[in-house]
């Protein structure tokens, strides 16, 4: 650097220091007369006493002349009168290759409570999605390693998809197996929301140690804050926009969407917006495409998303699920019922649907799949009719080879949590398996 630019970045350095103070503390907002600041921005609240370390908290909204904040963790010794000093800057988190094999919180520090390494590099956790005509078109799939996701809903590099699903049916345990057993080079995998309990049990039994060591984990308990919540997605997506821009094949892997947007529903509740749709207000509904489309592929790598939809009641129409639907390139639907049958993982091939399959496999093995599916469609129009007794065999030849294939089918789409499978050997057994039938 020369005498000129050091002579600029001195001239254009902010000397000075902006400070507020608290007035009031109203639910999840921290009312403060000043400082100047942005939304977004990040300002430190010092409690009375010296001895504690300041709360970080985010400018959220303005009502009339006073900042509205929003803390990121607990609030204690917070009274009217601390002192509020705005950082000029907004959240920023550190990342770099040595931060693979950890677990961190919202904010990028670790869980364990181990100084972070060394080399990483300050990235802001809110970014901007790629421009549109910047992004490659999917050509290439992707090995998950799930057998009915690889030959029936083919995933390519760069796409985003949705695991809708109601609460234990096995999405954490279907994400551990993708984790494992998936071709990408790095996983991130976002934990918003859940019990404490739940950590620890996905990172050593569904995720494991084969797991753990290529994925970087961020976690967001339902117990902490609304905005940490939030930050803990927005964390996940920078971590795996870092690495996309390095050339990596990135999964990121959200669990779950749903979450986010209730803390998101909770700020906007908190500052003053509008219930609409099931008590959801407006903003959720415009964070969502912001959060969804920083994901997909870019000139330099690719983030392969998945994101877990928790349904309520099992119902798929529920204003998230609509309208997360509505910006991935695909869903996948896990059902209850094969799940109670003991179908695992219970993906239901019929309700399921990847955008991008037709795009980027053979021709072959898109002929295969339609057969299959053709064949799961008739038997599943006419089950009532085949498990009451009231068919009769031979009366519908279409009927008769999906009687004849359900069995066969089955046992194709179940796949045990520890199995491995490639892609190219789920198309060979999809293959196989209308081989043997004769159809």
């Amino acid at each position: 650097m020369d005498i000129q630019e050091l002579t600029m970045t001195i001239e254009s350095t902010d000397t000075y220091k902006r400070y507020g103070k608290v007035l009031r503390i109203v639910g999840l907002l921290i009312e403060s007369l000043g400082p100047l600041a942005n939304i977004g921005e990040v300002c430190l609240i010092h409690p009375e006493s010296k001895q504690n370390e300041p709360i970080l908290a985010e400018v959220v909204g303005f009502n009339n002349e006073k900042v509205m904040l929003m803390p990121y963790t607990e609030v204690s010794e917070i009274g009217p009168g601390c002192l509020v000093e705005a950082t000029g800057k907004p959240l920023t988190i550190k990342v770099g290759r040595s931060l693979i094999g950890y677990t961190v919180d919202a904010l990028g520090k670790p869980l364990d409570y181990t100084p972070l390494p060394k080399g990483l590099k300050q990235v802001k956790t809110e970014q901007a999605p790629p421009n549109p005509l910047s992004r490659p078109i999917i050509n290439e799939p992707i090995q998950v390693g799930v057998r009915a996701i690889d030959s029936f809903l083919t995933v390519g590099k760069g796409q985003r998809i949705g695991i809708f699903a109601g609460s234990g049916v096995g999405k954490s345990t279907l994400l551990g197996m993708i984790a494992r057993n998936s071709k990408a080079d790095l996983n991130v995998i976002a934990l918003i929301g859940e019990r404490g309990r739940e950590v620890k049990d996905f990172i050593e039994h569904d995720l494991g140690p084969e797991g753990l060591k290529r994925s970087i984990v961020v976690v967001a308990t339902s117990d902490q804050p609304a905005l940490m919540r939030i930050k803990g997605a927005y964390t996940a997506t920078a971590i795996s926009e870092y690495f996309r821009d390095l050339g990596y094949n990135v999964n990121l892997m959200m669990d779950s969407v749903t979450r986010v947007a209730m803390a998101q529903r909770e700020i906007g509740l908190a500052v003053g917006e509008p219930p609409t749709t099931k008590g959801y207000t407006p903003s959720v509904f415009a964070m969502l495409p912001k959060l969804l489309e920083r994901t997909g592929a870019n000139d330099k790598g690719t983030i392969t998303a998945f994101y877990t939809v928790l349904v309520d009641g099992d119902d798929m129409n529920e204003p998230i699920a609509d309208a997360v639907r509505g910006i991935l390139d695909g869903h996948f639907v896990l059902d209850r019922r094969l799940a109670e049958a003991g179908q695992y993982p219970a993906i239901n091939v019929l309700k399921s649907v990847s955008r991008l399959m037709n795009k980027i496999v053979t021709d072959e093995h898109l002929d295969a799949a339609t057969q299959i599916r053709n064949l799961m469609a008739v038997y599943e129009e006419n089950r009532e009719l085949i498990q009451i007794g009231a068919y009769k065999h031979g009366s519908d030849p279409q009927i008769d080879a999906a009687i004849e294939f359900q069995p066969r089918i089955v046992d194709f789409l179940k796949q045990g949590v520890s199995e491995k499978e490639t892609f190219e050997g789920a198309v060979q057994k999809m293959m196989q398996l209308l081989g043997t039938g004769g159809v």
